[in-house]
């Protein structure tokens, strides 16, 4: 299908949405949208898939929540639908991709974004320091490092992501949480320059997360951080993850924070004929609305 010019959007195909979304752009605060982009993958493809399959599993879960005590049906929030990707053309799929997360938050709505590989993240990093500038923290729940100059030649490259916004944000801006892999000079990065904590999530968070006071936070989770026990849909399975209770945890301790932009990426339909992996997406999805929102 060919991009539409839909509500305002240049380079927007919407062919389903999330659970519970409302028809009313301007009378929503969080605005969903996918980038169904994979062209960097490094080892499994098929995250491409990710968006639509995430709200075709949102009609399997309910709206009210026995995390959070809230329903989906008390929030006002507006699914997009997905960026129109030119398959082979990565850096101008990150352009279309900027131009919409900038038009979000310009318009005062908190983006939240459904991936897709890790490098799609990057435009909607850079739309939120183009408001923000350098009092945005930038909070990566992730697997790997993503602290690579290049991987195989290529900067522009989900295992490089990390280091991309490295070239506009402060590195001391950056905190990662459940990292388990990458390489030495990574790990020299992130402990040296960065704010980096392996293997666990929710107890070191919950030592710094206060010290992030009312500073704009941008929230990005590879889906990769919760161990493939739980989440086998991914590209770079890792063993030795989270469970996905600490994931949703996790996300929850953010509630009342300045969160001004979140995504879940990598997740892979593909590789899990369970599905487990995409009714995950979709329940992060629905505790980010209802703590955020």
């Amino acid at each position: 299908m060919g991009g539409l010019n839909y509500a305002g959007f240049p380079h927007i195909e919407r062919l389903s949405d999330f659970m519970g979304a409302s028809d009313d752009y301007e009378a929503s605060r969080v605005v969903l949208y996918g980038i169904g982009q994979d062209f960097t993958t490094s080892y499994r493809p098929g995250t491409r898939f990710g968006p639509g399959r995430i709200r075709e599993a949102s009609y399997g879960i309910e709206e009210f929540s026995y995390h959070s005590l809230a329903s989906l049906a008390d929030k006002q929030f507006f699914d997009l639908g997905d960026v129109a990707v030119i398959f082979g053309d990565a850096r101008e799929t990150l352009n279309r991709a900027e131009q919409v997360a900038r038009k979000i938050t310009q318009d005062g709505k908190l983006p939240f974004m459904l991936g897709g590989e890790h490098l799609v993240t990057l435009p909607c990093v850079k739309a939120a320091y183009e408001k923000y500038g350098n009092d945005l923290i930038l909070v990566q729940f992730d697997a790997h490092a993503d602290l690579r100059e290049d991987y195989l030649g290529n900067p522009l490259s989900h295992a490089a992501v990390m280091r991309r916004c490295l070239d506009f944000l402060p590195a001391k801006n950056l905190y990662q949480f459940g990292i388990r892999s990458g390489t030495a000079d990574e790990y020299k990065l992130g402990k040296e320059q960065c704010n980096l904590f392996p293997h666990e999530v929710l107890r070191p968070l919950k030592e710094v997360i206060h010290s992030f006071g009312d500073r704009p936070i941008y929230f990005t989770i590879d889906i990769d951080v919760v161990d493939p026990a739980f989440a086998p849909g991914t590209g770079t399975p890792e063993p030795g993850g989270i469970t996905s209770r600490e994931l949703i945890d996790a996300v929850m301790a953010f509630k009342g924070r300045n969160v001004v932009g979140f995504d879940v990426v990598e997740v892979a339909p593909g590789l899990d004929q369970s599905d487990r992996t995409v009714v995950l997406g979709a329940k992060l999805i629905r505790e980010a609305i209802l703590a955020f929102g």
